[in-house]
C-alpha cells in the first residue's frame, strides 16, 4: 500500500472544496432535472400525475439553493453575528417552489426547460402539497416573517414541530365537517435535510433530586427521566434576490431506544415498539384535541418538546462558535416567543443555564430576561394558556421547581411596589390559586422578557389598558407595537402574476422589495385605461376561481358577480355566523319579490374548526344547509350563490385572494389581534367591509374612510353595553332581523334535522353573548348595501380597488421585521462574501 494511502484524514477537519456556482439557464436547469429525474429517482415516463417530475424540479431547484444555504450559514459562523430564534408551534408554509423561483428569480428559466418536455410550469407547482404545519394566521404570519427576514438578510433560525400530519384535512358530509389525516409527508418533503447529528434529547417524567457540588453549592438534578430525541430536519429559506437563504428547522420525535428485541422475541410486538409509538406521538398531530386529558397531556408535550429542542441548539451553536461560556449568550442572542405557546422556554432557559451550566439563580435570570421577547396574538382570555400544576409535577417536576422560584421572587418584586395590595399579588402570580392551581404562561412569558409586543395598534393599547394592564403599570418600557404584514412576494407577486406585471409595467419592480412603492400606483386611479387593463385581470382571476370551486363543489358561478369572501379559521368572535344572518336575509327578500335592485352576489366562506369546538363545527353545517337551499333555489339563479369553500388552506388563499371583491373582516370590536387575510385582499385590490377591529384600524387609516365599508360597535360602545345587552329588543324592532331568525327557528333550512341549530339560534338571543352578533346585525346590513351600491358603479369600484392596492405598502412583512429588528432583536444583517 502506497504511502498517500495510508495517510489518515480527519474528514471532520476538513473543508471541502466548494463546487462552482451552477448556471441559472434553462439549458442548466433542463439538464438537472433530467438527471434527478432519471438518475435519482430511477423514471423514464413523465406522468404530471406522479409526483416525480415535481420532485426532480425541487432537487434541481434545491441544489441552487444549497450554494446559497452554505454561503450565509459561514457569514453568519465568521461574523459572530447576534442571532435570532424564532420559536412558533406553527409555521404555515404552503407550496415552496413556486415561491423559491421567484425569490432565486429563475421562474421564467424553469417554466422554459419544463416547456421543452411538453409540461407548463403551473402544473408542476400543482402536484406539491402544501406543508400541514399550521393552521390559521398564526402559522402564516411565521412563515411570512421568515420569508422577509431572509430577504432583509436578517439572521433569523425558525424554530417549529415536524408534524406528521399537521392540521387535518375536511371534508364536508351532509354539511358537516369531517376531519382526515392528512398525510403531506406520504410523498416526502424534498425540501427538507435530516440533521441527526444536531439531535437533542427531552426529558420528561422523573424528578428532581438536590446534592452539593464540590464547592459545597446546592445544585438540583433531573433524573429517572424518560428521554425522548428531537431530530432537526431543515427546511431553506431563500430570500428575494439577495443570494441569501436562512433556515427553517424542524423537530421531529423519537424514542431514544425504538426496538426493545427481547420483548419482540417473547411474543409481545406491541411492548417491543411502545417507547417508538409513545415519543412518535408528540409530533404526529399539530393541536391534539384538548377536550381529553390525553390530549391536553400532549400539547404539554409538544411546546416543551419544541422549547427545550430548540433552546439546546442555540446554546451548543452559541458555546460552539463562542467557547463554553454562556454569559454572553443574551449579547449574541435573541428569542422571539410567537405568542404563548413556546412561553415554557423561560424556565427551560433557565434549566439549562442552572443545571447545564452551572450558573448562579441570578446570574441565569439576567440572561434570561435579557434574551426572551414575547409576541402575544390574542385578546380572548381563553386563549391565554394554562396548565395544571399536577400536569407539570408530573411531566416536568423539575421545571415546576423554577416557575415557583421565579414566583416567589416576581411576588416580592410587587410587594416592595405596591405594599399590601394582596389583590394586585392574586392577579399577577403566575400561580392562579385554587382546588386546581395552575399555572399562567401568559404571565409567566411577560416576566420572563424584556420585550412584550401587539400585533396591531388597537392590539396593543388593549393590551396595556385592559388584558396586561398591571403587568403594563409595573413595566411599561417593556410593551410595545409591532403591527403584522405579508409578505407581498407571496401574496401578489407569486399567487398574482397578471396584476403583478401590470404594476410592474406602470411603475417598474422595486415595489417586490419595497411595497410602498405602491403608492405611485394612485396616478392610475382615475386612467380609464389602466382601469380596464385592471378589470381584466381580476375577470380572470375570478374565472379560476369559479372554475376550481365548480371542480370541488359542483356548482357554477357567474363571474360577474360581487365575490363577496370570508375566508378564515371558524370562530364565533370572527362571526361568520352574522355572514351567514346577512345570507339569510338577501334570500328572504328575494324570495318575497324585494331583490331586484339587490347587486348578484356570490358569498363565498371558507375555514376550519378545531375537532372539539361543536359551536364552530355547527357554524359550518348551517352555512352548508343554507347554501343548499339557496343554489338549489331557481329564484337565485344569477342573483345569489353560497359556497362554503372545502379544505381551504394557503393554496386555496392564493386562488381566492385575487379574485376577491369584497374582504369580509367582521369580527366583533376588540377581539381580533391583528388579522392578516384583510392585509392579503387589500394588496390584491379588494375592498374591506369590517369593523374597527384589529389592523382593520390601520389599512381604515390608509385607504381612506371613503374606500372601506365601516360598520359596527366600537370597543368603548361594546364595553359600555355589556350587563344591558338585550338581543331580543333588537330582533324585535328590525322588521328584516324578525324574518331571518323567523326562517332560521321555523326549521326551513333544517326540515329533517329538527333542533340541529338550536344552540346557534339560542347564542344569537343570549344576552350574555359575548360576540354580540344581533347588536352588528343592522349596521352590517346597511353597509353591505352600500358596498352593493358601490359595486354597480363600476369605475367608482375599480378606482377603490386600486387605491386599496396602493394604500398597502405599511402592510408588508419588510416593514413589520425591520420594525422588530430596530426595537427589539437589533441583529446586523448578513454580510456575504462577495469574492
Amino acid at each position: 500500500m502506497s504511502a498517500k494511502s495510508d495517510e489518515m484524514v480527519d474528514v471532520g477537519k476538513v473543508e471541502l472544496l466548494q463546487a462552482p456556482d451552477l448556471p441559472m439557464t434553462p439549458d442548466a436547469i433542463f439538464r438537472d432535472i433530467t438527471h434527478y429525474f432519471g438518475r435519482l429517482l430511477g423514471r423514464r415516463t413523465v406522468r404530471t400525475a406522479s409526483p416525480f417530475l415535481y420532485q426532480a424540479v425541487v432537487y434541481a431547484t434545491r441544489d441552487r439553493i444549497m450554494e446559497r444555504w452554505g454561503k450565509t450559514r459561514m457569514a453568519i459562523e465568521r461574523d459572530h453575528n447576534r442571532r435570532v430564534s424564532y420559536l412558533s408551534l406553527e409555521f404555515l408554509m404552503g407550496r415552496l417552489l413556486r415561491n423559491a423561483l421567484l425569490n432565486l428569480d429563475i421562474e421564467a428559466e424553469t417554466a422554459e426547460a419544463l416547456q421543452r418536455i411538453g409540461i407548463e410550469l403551473e402544473d408542476v407547482c400543482d402536484r406539491e402539497h402544501d406543508a400541514g404545519l399550521g393552521n390559521g394566521g398564526l402559522g402564516r404570519l411565521a412563515a411570512c416573517f421568515l420569508d422577509s427576514c431572509a430577504t432583509l438578510s436578517l439572521p433569523v433560525v425558525g424554530y417549529g414541530i415536524r408534524y406528521q400530519y399537521g392540521m387535518f384535512r375536511q371534508r364536508l358530509e351532509n354539511g358537516h365537517q369531517v376531519e382526515e389525516p392528512d398525510p403531506w409527508l406520504r410523498e416526502g418533503f424534498p425540501w427538507e435535510v435530516e440533521r441527526f447529528e444536531f439531535a437533542q434529547t427531552i426529558k420528561f417524567g422523573g424528578r428532581t433530586e438536590r446534592r452539593k457540588d464540590k464547592d459545597g453549592r446546592t445544585r438540583y438534578e433531573w433524573v429517572d427521566t424518560h428521554d425522548v430525541l428531537a431530530i432537526p430536519f431543515d427546511v431553506p429559506v431563500p430570500g428575494y434576490a439577495n443570494d441569501v437563504v436562512n433556515t427553517l428547522r424542524l423537530w421531529s420525535a423519537a424514542a431514544t431506544d425504538e426496538f426493545d428485541l427481547e420483548e419482540f422475541n417473547a411474543g409481545s410486538y406491541t411492548d417491543a415498539v411502545a417507547s417508538k409509538n409513545l415519543a412518535e406521538n408528540i409530533t404526529m398531530v399539530l393541536y391534539p384535541n384538548t377536550a381529553t386529558e390525553g390530549g391536553h397531556e400532549l400539547r404539554l408535550r409538544q411546546q416543551y418538546f419544541l422549547a427545550s429542542a430548540s433552546l439546546q441548539d442555540a446554546l451548543r451553536f452559541h458555546t460552539y462558535h463562542n467557547g463554553n461560556d454562556v454569559r454572553r449568550f443574551a449579547d449574541k442572542n435573541c428569542i422571539q416567543l410567537n405568542d404563548t405557546h413556546p412561553a415554557i422556554a423561560v424556565p427551560e432557559l433557565m434549566r439549562l443555564l442552572l443545571d447545564d451550566f452551572g450558573l448562579e439563580w441570578d446570574e441565569a435570570w439576567e440572561i434570561t430576561r435579557n434574551t426572551m421577547a414575547y409576541t402575544n396574538h390574542t385578546l380572548l382570555p381563553e386563549a391565554l394558556e394554562m396548565w395544571p400544576v399536577s400536569m407539570f409535577r408530573r411531566l416536568l417536576p423539575r421545571l415546576l421547581d423554577i416557575i415557583y422560584e421565579i414566583n416567589a421572587r416576581f411576588i416580592e418584586e410587587i410587594s416592595q411596589r405596591w405594599p399590601g395590595d394582596n389583590d394586585r399579588i392574586h392577579r399577577m402570580s403566575l400561580i392562579r390559586e385554587g382546588a386546581e392551581p395552575m399555572i399562567r404562561m401568559s404571565y409567566l412569558a411577560i416576566v420572563g422578557s424584556f420585550s412584550v409586543n401587539g400585533v396591531a395598534e388597537l392590539h396593543s393599547r388593549l393590551l396595556r389598558k385592559g388584558l396586561f394592564r398591571d403587568f403594563a403599570e409595573l413595566w411599561p418600557e417593556k410593551f410595545n407595537n409591532k403591527t403584522n404584514g405579508v409578505t407581498q412576494r407571496r401574496w401578489l407577486a407569486a399567487c398574482n402574476p397578471g396584476l403583478a406585471d401590470l404594476i410592474t409595467s406602470k411603475i417598474g419592480p422595486e415595489w417586490i422589495t419595497e411595497l410602498t412603492v405602491l403608492e405611485n400606483l394612485r396616478q392610475f386611479a382615475d386612467d380609464k385605461g389602466f382601469h380596464g387593463d385592471w378589470r381584466a385581470i381580476k375577470l380572470a382571476n375570478k374565472e379560476r376561481l369559479a372554475h376550481d370551486i365548480e371542480q370541488q363543489t359542483g356548482l357554477h358561478i357567474p363571474t360577474d358577480m360581487l365575490f363577496d369572501v370570508q375566508v378564515k379559521r371558524i370562530h364565533e368572535y370572527k362571526r361568520q355566523l352574522l355572514n351567514l344572518l346577512h345570507a339569510v336575509h338577501l334570500y328572504d327578500r328575494i324570495r318575497r319579490g324585494d331583490g331586484d335592485d339587490l347587486v348578484p352576489r356570490a358569498i363565498i366562506i371558507g375555514g376550519k374548526a378545531a375537532p372539539g369546538y361543536m359551536m364552530a363545527k355547527n357554524i359550518i353545517k348551517a352555512i352548508n344547509n343554507v347554501a343548499r337551499m339557496i343554489n338549489a333555489d331557481p329564484e337565485m339563479d344569477g342573483r345569489l350563490r353560497l359556497v362554503f369553500y372545502p379544505d381551504y388552506k394557503v393554496s386555496a388563499m392564493e386562488l381566492i385572494c385575487p379574485a376577491a371583491d369584497l374582504s369580509e373582516q367582521i369580527s366583533t370590536a376588540g377581539k381580533e389581534a391583528s388579522g392578516t387575510g384583510n392585509m392579503k385582499f387589500m394588496m390584491n385590490g379588494a375592498v374591506t367591509i369590517g369593523t374597527l377591529d384589529g389592523a382593520n384600524v390601520e389599512i381604515r387609516e390608509a385607504v381612506g374612510e371613503e374606500n372601506f365599508f365601516l360598520f359596527g360597535m366600537t370597543v368603548e360602545e361594546i364595553q359600555a353595553l355589556r350587563g344591558k345587552y338585550d338581543p331580543q329588543a333588537i330582533i324585535k324592532a328590525d322588521e328584516d332581523f324578525a324574518r331571518v331568525m323567523q326562517l332560521l327557528e321555523s326549521g326551513h333550512f333544517n326540515r329533517f334535522e329538527p333542533a340541529i341549530f338550536d344552540p346557534l339560534i339560542q347564542s344569537i338571543r343570549e344576552p350574555a353573548d359575548l360576540w354580540m352578533t344581533a347588536a352588528d346585525f343592522r349596521s352590517f346590513v346597511d353597509a353591505q348595501g352600500e358596498a352593493a351600491g358601490a359595486y354597480m358603479d363600476r369605475e367608482r369600484w375599480t378606482r377603490m380597488s386600486i387605491l386599496n392596492t396602493a394604500s398597502s405598502g405599511r402592510f408588508s412583512t419588510d416593514r413589520t421585521m425591520r420594525d422588530y429588528n430596530e426595537g427589539i432583536w437589533k441583529a446586523d444583517p448578513i454580510k456575504l462574501d462577495t469574492q
